[in-house]
């Protein structure tokens, strides 16, 4: 038989995969040029934020984390939809994708 070790899943468990996650998103918005990956590391680090806030709300006993949660995620939704059609805009125009690209839509 083999024997398991049970952790307990404490809030700094959560805190913690919270700040790594942070730091690939992070790491991904400075190194790709990508638009789209861009845009999920951008994700990635609005989730990050999200882990935390469920954090602090279980460990406080109050809603408010949560509820702010339903607030970015409805923030991340609208900013998928513009950012997402400017990509698709570029890439139709251009046939590739770059960040460097955006600067073309200065009016």
């Amino acid at each position: 038989m083999s024997s398991y070790i049970a952790v307990a899943l404490t809030d700094t468990w959560y805190l913690v995969l919270a700040s790594v996650l942070f730091s690939i998103g992070l790491l991904g918005v400075l190194i790709r040029r990508n638009p789209l990956v861009m845009f999920m590391c951008i994700e990635l680090m609005l989730n990050a934020v999200n882990i935390t806030f469920i954090a602090f709300s279980s460990a406080l006993d109050d809603l408010t984390g949560q509820t702010s949660v339903f607030f970015i995620l409805v923030v991340a939704a609208a900013e998928v939809v513009v950012g997402l059609s400017m990509v698709m805009m570029l890439f139709r125009r251009n046939n590739e994708l770059s960040v460097d690209d955006l600067s073309e839509l200065k009016g």
